[in-house]
């Protein structure tokens, strides 16, 4: 159980590096108005999908981050300073001043491993791992795709574990694995065809996570972003963890080597109380 714990809380600090929060509660997403004609294929509609995927750019970002969440049994409920870098696919690097400490979490990942520092003392731990070692469709929570669907990029691969269905003014995108058990699904408006919400299931096909996406903005040419998300953890004890967010300033940036080298190369962990590895979703503890 402490397991699903800390990966609930992974899930939504790998988010929260997307996008940068104002601090303002979001409404309930309501039902569009609007209803238009979704795509008359799987293959129309992934193939929207991937243009929304390769026109994502560099970006730099900052604001506020409001959390809610548990951790070690206790419940934190937070409001902190935050910047952001962003490289796609893989580069990200996030700081976030969480109890008055400047780098309170320092969120990284590069194309081969990823790694989340939070340092206060109440919570001082060290989560890393590959991604080589990583199973995406049996650890959806962990998954080195995650950050960029919560820009609403969902990279979809070849239509061969999708099917595509219709609800209202909704297309949605339902994805199996290996097994043939529901792991994802994702809502697109038809209106405008970009992604409104994303729900992800555990193995018994129960929901663990929502996401859900609003108030698009144009931050380069075709490259659209949301500019407020809602996400909301559930797990088996009933305990919900969640992010309200809303985009302050987010620019599109350009890395040079030095900068890449400098934001996204992962450090090797002192000072913290523990240090976990990740290995295919399990979480290990590492001796100090």
């Amino acid at each position: 159980m402490r397991q699903r714990r800390q990966k609930h809380i992974l899930f939504l600090l790998f988010v929260a590096a997307i996008f940068i929060l104002t601090g303002c509660a979001l409404p309930e997403l309501k039902p569009p108005t609007r209803i238009c004609a979704g795509k008359q294929s799987l293959a129309q509609s992934l193939d929207s999908l991937k243009l929304s995927s390769d026109s994502i750019v560099p970006l730099k970002a900052t604001g506020r981050c409001n959390a809610r969440f548990y951790a070690e049994d206790k419940k934190y409920k937070e409001s902190f300073p935050v910047r952001l870098w962003l490289n796609p696919p893989a580069q990200i690097r996030l700081h976030g001043d969480l109890f008055l400490n400047a780098r309170g979490i320092v969120l990284g990942s590069n194309e081969h491993e990823f790694w989340l520092a939070v340092k206060p003392k109440e919570i001082s731990t060290y989560h890393w791992g590959l991604w080589s070692e990583q199973d995406p469709s049996e650890s959806l929570l962990i998954n080195p795709k995650t950050v960029l669907e919560a820009f609403g990029i969902v990279e979809v691969g070849g239509d061969k574990d999708w099917s595509l269905s219709n609800e209202g003014a909704f297309d949605v995108l339902t994805q199996r694995n290996n097994q043939g058990s529901i792991i994802k699904k994702v809502y697109i408006y038809n209106c405008n065809y970009r992604v409104s919400k994303i729900e992800y299931f555990d193995e018994d096909e129960q929901t663990v996570a929502v996401t859900e996406l609003y108030k698009y903005k144009e931050v380069s040419e075709g490259c659209f972003v949301p500019r407020a998300i809602k996400i909301v953890t559930h797990d088996p004890d009933g305990r919900k963890d969640s992010l309200e967010i809303r985009l302050k300033s987010v620019k599109p940036y350009k890395f040079d080597k030095k900068k890449q080298d400098d934001y996204f190369t992962r450090r090797k962990p002192k000072g913290f109380k523990h240090v976990y590895r990740i290995i295919d979703g399990n979480i290990i503890e590492e001796p100090q």
